[in-house]
């Protein structure tokens, strides 16, 4: 059997994408390995996989949380999430780069050091920037692209990040000037990094190469963009990719529409916007079950409303009625792939695309997140929960989705890539 390691970007979103594939993987007989930051160290092995551990950046003073790095950045970054996405690109869009590309830098000689030690058949990497050890390991790589599919750009779509609708161009070259002015010089620095490094050249603007072997996108047919440029034969879509999440649920008492509340483990540290939701889904007489996050011990929960730090997102979606989200990818898709209908409010990176692209396409209602009125939330919420055209939808997309599960696609996808490769250096 093969062993394959996982390097998931040093957040929830990624590391539970690759997560669902990896548990497919591991059900076959091969070795799966985590490679993770050390604030995740214990978080894959309760999963029953192995662990390798790397930082980012210099050691801390103190003891992290998982991802704590990121939930420091967000937390000294949010003011940034109340302009619109073109003035986000100079206030948080470019030190998430800058932040990314240093850690990209200092993690690189540790990665090469864990992948000469465990000498892999196959690296599955979810991050949004390239890291020149896998690049130029001795095996073949897989990128998974679990943002929104924006992330590989078409000059037929609006920019990344942008939030803008497909039907409208105005602001399109707008923001895409503005983004080559505020990164244009990061990405040459980085670029000349990994070429010094032993990788090919960085594609226009962006700061993580194309996979010569095979690249993975996350996202269902049915809310994909028609493209000007098809993206070609080296690119599988995962229609959902769900992981196993055991637990118990907790469900609130009462009657009425049950509500599921999750601003990701990022968003959920604005406590004060956490604590207006919870408090006008009460007033408004929906249950609701709230992932609190980071800050939970701060948000207050209402009569009829239940929730924890962290809650089993895929066990429980199936038995709530709509979904108020701040439009993560894997948020969203496991909405779709559970066919419930979404309020999105986007704080930052490609959400505002999510919510723009749910809203445009009747699979949800996109408010302005910090701007709304008290009104407005329920409102959407009975939209949502009347929209019989939506629900009939969504049932057929989720019917679909269910029948072809990504997590075994992109497990199929790796065992087929490990064989030719396997094939290929046998006959040499």
């Amino acid at each position: 059997m093969a062993t394959i390691i996982f390097f998931p970007e040093g957040a929830y979103g990624p590391t539970n994408n690759c997560v669902g594939i990896g548990q497919v993987l591991r059900q076959r007989g091969h070795r799966v390995v985590f490679v993770i930051e050390e604030s995740f160290a214990g978080a894959l092995e309760e999963k029953g996989f192995e662990e390798q551990l790397m930082r980012l950046q210099p050691p801390a003073e103190t003891e992290e949380e998982p991802g704590q790095f990121w939930k420091d950045f967000i937390r000294d970054t949010g003011p940034v999430f109340r302009k619109p996405t073109i003035e986000q690109l100079e206030g948080f869009i470019r030190p998430t780069w800058e932040a990314l590309t240093d850690g990209a830098r200092h993690v690189d000689d540790r990665l090469r050091e864990i992948f000469d030690e465990l000498k892999p058949d196959v690296i599955v990497e979810d991050n949004v920037v390239g890291f020149p050890a896998v690049v130029t390991a001795d095996c073949p790589w897989i990128r998974i692209v679990s943002c929104n599919p924006l992330e590989v750009p078409d000059p037929e779509l609006p920019p990344v990040f942008s939030g803008y609708t497909t039907g409208d161009r105005s602001g399109w070259d707008e923001f895409r000037e503005e983004y080559r002015r505020v990164h244009g010089d990061l990405h040459a620095s980085f670029d000349e990094f990994v070429r010094e490094r032993g990788c090919p050249p960085l594609p226009e603007l962006e700061f993580i190469h194309r996979s010569q072997y095979l690249n993975l996108f996350l996202y269902p047919e049915e809310a994909d963009y028609e493209r000007g440029r098809p993206l070609g034969a080296m690119w599988e879509r995962l229609d959902s990719c769900v992981r196993k999440a055991p637990g118990e649920l907790d469900l609130p008492g009462g009657e009425g529409p049950l509500v599921y509340l999750s601003l990701g483990s990022l968003g959920s540290a604005d406590v004060e916007l956490m604590q207006r939701l919870c408090d006008l889904l009460a007033a408004g007489g929906y249950r609701a079950i709230v992932s609190k996050g980071p800050q939970h011990d701060q948000i207050e929960l209402r009569e009829n409303q239940t929730g924890a730090e962290l809650v089993p997102q895929p066990a429980l979606l199936p038995a709530v009625d709509a979904v108020i989200t701040h439009g993560g990818n894997n948020t969203v898709t496991e909405c779709l792939h559970f066919g419930k209908p979404m309020v999105v409010l986007p704080l930052f990176w490609d959400q505002y695309d999510n919510a723009q692209r749910m809203d445009e396409l009747g699979f949800g209602i996109r408010l302005p997140t910090f701007e709304f009125e008290d009104p407005q939330l329920g409102e959407a919420v009975e939209r949502l929960l009347s929209d019989a055209g939506m629900a009939d939808r969504l049932k057929a997309l989720s019917s679909r989705v269910q029948a072809t599960p990504g997590t075994q696609h992109a497990a199929d996808c790796i065992e087929g890539l490990w064989s030719r490769e396997a094939v290929a250096r046998d006959r040499a």
